[in-house]
């Protein structure tokens, strides 16, 4: 049987993505998600615990991350961990665990409550524009609120 590697997040960004270009032309955006679970310790007083988790966000989903994200938006990620290693300035060895994005889908509301994106929408998403009906306004008379 195969293994699974999946992750799922809902929280909020603790800061601006940080989108940077690699020489092949590709983006690459690195978000932190903190996540907060609340539950009552053994005195029966409520605790909350945050983690912070690392997410690697890679192309055309960097592009919408950068374009999108700020600081404090809630989001839904999905995705994948990852753990590489490396040499820290010393020579030791160390790790560096991080959740490979497949998708991720904004949670905010628009600003704009007459706006609505779907379950993508983001407080710095456009808002899209409305047609103006080029007609003139006739005020109702009361006859008008009769059911025949």
């Amino acid at each position: 049987m195969a293994g699974v590697n999946k992750v799922i997040l809902v929280g909020n960004l603790g800061a601006d993505p940080e989108v940077t270009t690699i020489d092949s032309g590709i983006k690459r955006a690195r978000i932190r998600v903190a996540t907060t679970e609340t539950y009552k310790n053994r005195n029966g007083d409520r605790t909350e615990h945050t983690e912070w988790h690392n997410i690697t966000i890679w192309r055309g989903l960097a592009e919408v991350a950068e374009k999108y994200l700020r600081k404090g938006s809630k989001i839904y990620v999905e995705g994948r961990l990852r753990t590489r290693e490396y040499n820290d300035k010393d020579g030791v060895k160390k790790f560096f665990t991080e959740v490979a994005a497949d998708n991720f889908v904004m949670l905010d509301r628009a600003e704009n409550n007459s706006t609505n994106y779907g379950s993508q929408e983001s407080n710095s998403a456009p808002q899209k524009e409305t047609a103006k009906s080029q007609e003139p306004v006739q005020e109702e008379s009361p006859e008008d609120d009769l059911p025949f």
